[in-house]
């Protein structure tokens, strides 16, 4: 237990937006006395995940690369995630909303980050992203499964190669957002909502640590391949 609230760490909980680990999540969640959830999303996105229709398909203005990204998203949700791309978010504001807790939302707005990206990338970045999500679409899916377990094992190699093919991808993407998210949940902790478990994409938790450790707040993180591994030793329904 902590003396007040400002003394509990931000729980920062990793996960794979391709992945269905609401299950693991609520779990996790379940025995933590929590002030809010904040999510990695910004307010279009939330309704479009809420909708019952279900996230969108991306409008015209969006670039060719993101709306190739979206397709890979959904074929990987689908053929290996049991899910759809968020479905972790869902749950998680799903969780708030039955505990009747706020839910905060603390990403930027994805047109704005779009937009950023598509000005700080190089040609040979935007050829290389295109390329990428090409590939994404035709890749067989046991590839996808062994990759995602080199990723649990080592994420930091994945994060790393990324700053090494597409520097600009890697800052727009992983380390602007992670500064603007880490302002937010210091403002949420001046505000008073100290014990907040924010989920966010498992790629931003070093990041997101370090930037809200300058700022003097504390944190703690569950990672992707933790939260794995809760959902691989689950007992299955029926079972004793």
């Amino acid at each position: 237990m902590y003396a007040s609230t400002r003394d509990a760490p931000v729980v920062l909980l990793g996960t794979a937006h391709v992945i269905d680990l609401g299950g693991p999540l609520r779990r996790v969640l379940a025995p933590r006395v929590l002030d809010a959830i904040a999510v990695e999303l910004d307010p279009e996105r939330a309704r479009a995940l809420m909708s019952p229709e279900g996230p969108g398909r991306g409008g015209g203005d969006v670039p060719l690369f993101a709306r190739l990204w979206a397709v890979v998203q959904r074929r990987l949700g689908a053929e290996i995630g049991g899910g759809v791309p968020g479905a972790e978010m869902k749950v998680a504001i799903e969780v708030a909303r039955e505990r009747q807790l706020p839910v905060f939302l603390i990403d930027d707005p994805l047109r704005v980050t779009l937009a950023n990206l598509v000005r700080a990338m190089s040609f040979k970045e935007r050829v290389t992203l295109l390329t990428s999500a090409i590939v994404g679409l035709v890749l067989p899916s046991r590839v996808v499964h062994r990759e995602m377990d080199r990723y649990a094992e080592a994420p930091d190699e994945f994060t790393d190669e990324l700053r090494r093919v597409s520097p600009s991808t890697a800052r727009v993407l992983l380390d602007d957002r992670n500064e603007h998210m880490a302002d937010r949940l210091a403002t949420l902790r001046r505000q008073g909502y100290g014990r907040v478990a924010a989920v966010v994409g498992d790629a931003h938790l070093e990041g997101l640590r370090a930037a809200l450790a300058r700022r003097s707040v504390p944190s703690e993180v569950v990672r992707f391949s933790e939260l794995k591994a809760e959902g691989a030793t689950a007992p299955s329904p029926g079972s004793s």
